[in-house]
Parts: structure tokens; sequence; C-alpha cells
């Protein structure tokens, strides 16, 4: 199936919000640069924990707890977080810094273990996220599902794009969007599904010479306005 001309979609986005509009709103909230994969590997378990409780969550709500979760995961710090016993996991579920969910602190303390044989493998954890194109970011949210905890669908698109790997996100604008350009005809979830909106984004990406966070965002905003 052909794709779609990016360059028409472009231009609903700007009949809704404008030129002005459009480049305003991919000027803001666009998550971290790539610079941020050169970040030691504790950056990276931080993020993941920060997606993986904001799953389900209020995003605010962790961001203003965010102080709380580095202190009571002591930075982060792979090596000592590896350690954790079940004491620690006792105290945490009565730590009123954090989000006390017992799924998710034990799902962080689990990551470790990721992040760190990743690190080993590739020299760090940004490392390896830097080796894997963007071109596959099916396959990398396939990888982290099945490798880490708690981190698939949402959680993964949101753990990359705000820790430096150009992730496009299928919010709900994104999947309407593409809907309406025929890649897929509901959310996607089977394997083809997700293929259809790989190839559609490569594409995209292509012709218009954009990041892929870019590419999202302009299908967001082709949906009307906010």
């Amino acid at each position: 199936m052909a794709v779609p001309k990016f360059a028409r979609i472009e231009a609903l986005a700007e009949t809704h919000h404008g030129k002005a509009g459009v480049k305003a709103r991919l000027a803001s909230h666009m998550g971290a640069s790539a610079a941020e994969l050169d970040r030691p590997d504790d950056r990276f378990l931080a993020g993941m924990t920060k997606a993986v409780f904001s799953a389900g969550f209020s995003w605010e709500v962790i961001e203003n707890k965010w102080p709380g979760f580095e202190a009571a995961f002591k930075k982060f710090d792979p090596h000592r977080v590896a350690f954790f016993s079940d004491d620690d996991v006792a105290r945490l579920l009565k730590d009123t810094r954090i989000v006390r969910n017992g799924a998710k602190i034990k799902a962080t303390i689990a990551n470790v273990r990721f992040v760190v044989d990743t690190a080993k493998q590739h020299g760090s954890f940004g490392a390896f996220l830097k080796g894997w194109p963007t071109s596959d970011q099916i396959g990398l949210m396939a990888h982290l599902k099945k490798h880490a905890a708690h981190l698939g669908g949402t959680a993964a698109m949101y753990f990359l794009r705000f820790n430096g790997w150009d992730s496009f996100i299928l919010s709900g604008d994104v999947v309407k969007a593409l809907i309406r350009e025929g890649v897929v005809d509901k959310a996607p979830t089977s394997k083809a599904e997700l293929k259809a909106v790989q190839a559609a984004f490569n594409a995209w990406t292509k012709e218009s010479k954009r990041p892929q966070r870019e590419v999202s965002r302009i299908l967001a905003l082709s949906v009307g306005p906010s």
C-alpha cells in the first residue's frame, strides 16, 4: 500500500494551527535531545522508573514526587539498587515520598539487571540505544517489552522519547491520523499493524527529512485544534 504524502499532512496541521503555531509546538514538549544518550546508566534506570510509574497515572504527580523517588532509590545507582532486598521493598511500600505500588517498585529493581547486562554488552546503556536504528522502533519496543519489566507499549515510547532516542508516540490523536490516512483501521496492536505504522513513519521521515518525533507531533496536530 502506498503511503500518503507527508506534505499534505503537514499542510493540514498548518491549516488548523498556522505555520507559526506548528513551529511553536515542535519547539516545545518534544522530549530529551540525542545528547541525553551520553548520560550515565543510572539516568536510564531513573528514566525507565519514571515511565513505568507514570503509566496509568498522572505525569504531574510523578514529576512532583520525583525528588522523593531519587532519594528512596539511592539516586538509581544500579550497583546499590541491585542489592535491594525484601526489606527494602517493604521500606519503599511505606515511603510516602513515592507512589507506593509494589509491582512497579519490584519492576525498578528487576530493571537494574537489564540495564547492567545491556551496558556490559554495549559499553553503556546509551551506546545500546544509539546503535538501534530509528527505522526499527517497533523492534526496539519489542526488545524492551521482552527484557525489561513493565516497559511495553506507551511506557516504552515515553521512556525512549524523554531519554534521547528519536521516538514517535502513538497518542490518541496520532492514531486518529494514522486511521485517517489509511495506514491502519484501528489502534495498532498486532505485528502486522505495527509494521505498517513503522513503514509509514520511515517513509514520512525520509520525505520530510524530519525526525520521527516531529513527524509524530505533526500527525497529532493534523487532527485539529487541541
